[in-house]
């Protein structure tokens, strides 16, 4: 029963408990809506136990792997970059008329 039956059937229950004075030949109406809510509630209560324990994370198997290689392989070392000096600066050139 989901959470939308429970909650129908609880505000079933409680019209019939509470709000309604007919009387009918053979049916208590107060006793079958007190049924009715406790039904509902059950449902709720059963509804939230088993959706809680769909969350519950389950427990990952271990997995095994195969050895490591030698830790120089994995990783290479990057070499540092030469130094190149600046090149001069070059003079303006002049117009000669």
């Amino acid at each position: 029963m989901g959470i939308g039956a429970s909650i129908f059937l609880l505000g079933l229950g409680a019209v019939l408990t509470f709000a309604v004075d007919w009387k009918v030949a053979g049916l208590d109406l107060h006793a079958i809506g007190w049924i009715l809510m406790a039904a509902g509630t059950v449902g709720l209560v059963l509804f939230f136990y088993f959706w809680n324990r769909r969350r519950v994370p389950a427990a990952a198997a271990p997995q095994m792997r195969a050895a490591p290689g030698p830790y120089h392989d994995i990783t290479p070392v990057a070499q540092p970059a030469p130094v190149v000096a600046p090149a001069p600066v070059p003079a303006p050139i002049q117009r000669v008329d």
